[in-house]
Parts: C-alpha cells; structure tokens; sequence
C-alpha cells in the first residue's frame, strides 16, 4: 500500500534528544489526529500507524458499506463512517452491506497547505516537549557532578556539550581562577542551577561552589559515598583555600585520615581537580571553642574565649602562630569564621602561662592514638589533660586507669 511519507519532515525527529521513543510516536499521532478533526470533524474511524525505523506514518479510513440510497438526506450519513455501496463496489466488488471498508488515506487529500501546517505544528510540538524534558532532566541534576566537553570559549563564559550534544554554560565567575580550558578539553562541574530565558532551559555550571567539592569527595572517598562519613560543612576560597569539617558515626573510622587517604592518596586528586586549592579536613565537633581551634589549622591556639550573644571568638595564640591564623591573604580566619559561624578576632598571647605544653611535643612517649583520644575531649595541651581527675578522663575516654596515670606521670614531669 502507499503510505503518507514524511522522509523529510518526520525522519529527521528519529534521533531527537530528550524524548524517548513512545512519546515521540504519541506526539506525532496526536498532530495527525487533529488534521483529520479538522478535516472529517471525528477521528474516531482512523487508524494511525506510526513506522519511527522507516520514518513514515500511515492512516488507515475504517467505514460501513451502507446502502445508495441512504447517502441522501433521509439517511444520517456520515462521510467519516460510512461509504456507499456503489464506492465500495469500486475498491473490492466482494463487498456486501453492512461490512466494513479498510482504504488508505493519502497524503494529497488533505492538501499542500493542511501538510505544511502539519508540518510545522509536528517541529513546534517536539521543541517544545525536547525543551521541557531538558529542562526537568537538569532540574533533577542541580548540585550534581557532570563531566562536559569545551565546545566555545568566549570571554564571559564557556559553552559545554554533554555526552548527548546538550548545551551547557559555565561563567566566568563559576570558574576557578586559575582554570585554563581550550576547545576540545574535557571538564567537570557541578550543575549550579536551571533557568528558562524566551522558553528555552539555560543550564548553568560552577566549579566554585562548595558543592563541587563536596561531590568530588564522595568520587574519591568510598566512605563519603556510602554515608560513613558525613560532610558537615564546606567553605571556600576558590583556587586558595577550602576547609571541610567531616564527622564519622563509627569510632572504627577516621574521618580526617579517610579523607585524607594514605600519604595524601585521596585527597591529592581533588586539589589536582581545583587547581592545587589547599584543602584543610577537620574533626566536626559541637564544642565551639574546640571547633574554632581546629578551624584554624595549621595555628596552634593557646585559649579561646567565646562570646555566644554576639557570636564573637577572641583567639589567643603565640605571637609566631599569629600570621598563620590569619593565612596567605587573610583566607585562613575568613574561612575559619565561615565554617564555625562565629566571627574571629585573633590577639597576641603575652599574658598567659606560656610554659604549657601541646600534647603533640609528647609523641616519642605517648601513643599517638591515645594523643587522640585525649584530643577527642577537647585535651589539646598538657594542663588541660592534668587540670582533669584520673576518673574523669577514664569516664570520658577509652582509656585504661592505669594508663591516664601513666599520661599523667609524664606530662607532670614536664613542669617538675
């Protein structure tokens, strides 16, 4: 049989991006539907097949053979349902009344402009629907990892193609600074959001946001992925410093060392990543002035006094400790304040008993995971593990009685 061909008008949709193939099948039907509403006021005696593979549709014109005489007026006849015996005659001379008539519908009985129409209606329809499926499959996607290739570079921002042509940007100001890309190079970042501009989705990336890292995280650190280790909170200084407070449900694991990896394994793919970003990965803690101590990696803090109205830490370090707090362009304490949520003014330390001890300067006599655990409770100096009660550090560590006496005996000789 001659179906109505669309080579040129439907073919072309066989690959259309976004839309599966069911959906694709329905819109086209559902175009052709309202051509014959239009044409025939029903659609209800028409069959449509749609061949995707060939890139062709056939319609199919289901009537009754009814009697001559009734396709008069005192018959309600019915072009669309029915077909009069002497033209029924003409298609196969078996046919009887009342049987049904099975004829194709070719394309020029609707005409060249309704074709056109249809045409036009059938790209509109698919546009349409393609633009709201990219739309909603990206909407899904925010705060994901993707991996794009550079297609054009302009001076504002890059144009990203996705594995399947989708067209993707990243601005200027979501790129680190020092990212260098030519066209061809492949890249990741993180879907930062999805707008619709004149009904078209503008899919936006960022490889500065906070989310970027911590999906890079979770490709790098299995115990990350499988929820382990809980990230509790990011902040960055894109390209200079990143700071990331991780918290582990099981004392088996390490958060710190697990995302750090051995001898830096793990973590050293992600600062290749971010363009040798320094990345400090700190034990989460609810104690605040331990959280600030911490924060402020690599300065050793000697006291911390924490104003919890104003949200205000005074930090007391050593004078040679001062310029480390504050890091490389004032990133270090920024990022600290950021991360614990308090703002951070550091002071010189004259006034306090500077013979105390880090518990670090032990550690060709202590075990380094009993150092640990003292730290663990907030025992970052030697004074602050003696100014405890042996039973109360048993009580709160995991530690044997004799051997908080044994710590004990070592740091007091220490001031002795």
């Amino acid at each position: 049989m001659e179906s109505i061909n669309l080579i040129e008008s439907f073919s072309e949709f066989k690959e259309v991006k976004n839309i599966d193939r069911a959906t694709l099948m329905s819109i086209i039907e559902d175009v052709f539907r309202s051509m014959l509403l239009k044409k025939y006021g029903s659609d209800e005696n028409f069959d449509i097949i749609v061949n995707p593979d060939r890139g062709d549709i056939e319609i199919w014109h289901n009537r009754e053979v009814v009697d001559d005489e009734f396709a008069d007026d005192s018959f309600d006849y019915d072009e669309a349902k029915h077909i009069s015996l002497a033209e029924a005659k003409k298609i196969d001379t078996d046919l009887e009344l009342g049987e049904e008539v099975v004829t194709p519908v070719k394309l020029e009985h609707f005409g060249r402009r309704a074709v056109l129409a249809v045409r036009q209606n059938l790209v509109s329809k698919i546009l349409e629907l393609e633009k709201d499926s990219l739309y909603k499959k990206y909407k899904e996607r925010v705060g994901e990892i993707m991996t794009g290739e550079v297609y054009q570079i302009w001076k504002k921002e890059l144009l990203i193609l996705d594995e399947d042509g989708n067209e993707l940007l990243l601005p200027k100001t979501e790129q680190i600074p020092s990212d260098f890309f030519k066209k061809g190079d492949t890249l990741k970042a993180v879907v930062q959001r999805v707008d619709m501009k004149n009904n078209s989705p503008i899919i936006v990336l960022s490889r500065t946001s906070p989310a970027f890292l911590e999906r890079l995280f979770e490709l790098e650190v299995p115990e990350v992925f499988d929820g382990l280790i809980t990230i509790k909170k990011i902040v960055r200084e894109p390209g200079e410093r990143a700071k990331v407070a991780v918290e582990s449900y099981d004392d088996r694991i390490d958060p710190v060392g697990a995302c750090v990896g051995m001898k830096g394994s793990r973590i050293h793919g992600i600062v290749r990543e971010l363009r040798n970003e320094n990345i400090d990965v700190i034990n989460f803690t609810s104690n605040p002035s331990l959280f600030i101590t911490r924060a402020l990696s690599p300065a050793k803090i000697t006291s911390v006094k924490i104003d919890e109205e104003t949200k205000r830490a005074e930090v007391f370090l050593k004078p040679d400790q001062v310029s480390l707090a504050i890091g490389k362009g004032g990133h270090n304490i920024k990022l600290a304040g950021k991360l614990t949520g308090y703002e951070i003014d550091v002071y010189r330390d004259t006034d306090i008993d500077l013979e105390d001890v880090d518990l670090e300067e032990f550690s060709d006599e202590i075990e380094s995971w009993i150092i640990d655990e003292l730290k663990n409770i907030g025992c970052d100096t030697a004074k602050s593990v003696l100014e405890l009660s042996t039973e109360e550090l048993v009580k709160r560590t995991d530690l044997e009685e004799e051997t908080v006496t044994e710590v004990k005996a070592i740091l007091q000789s220490e001031f002795e």
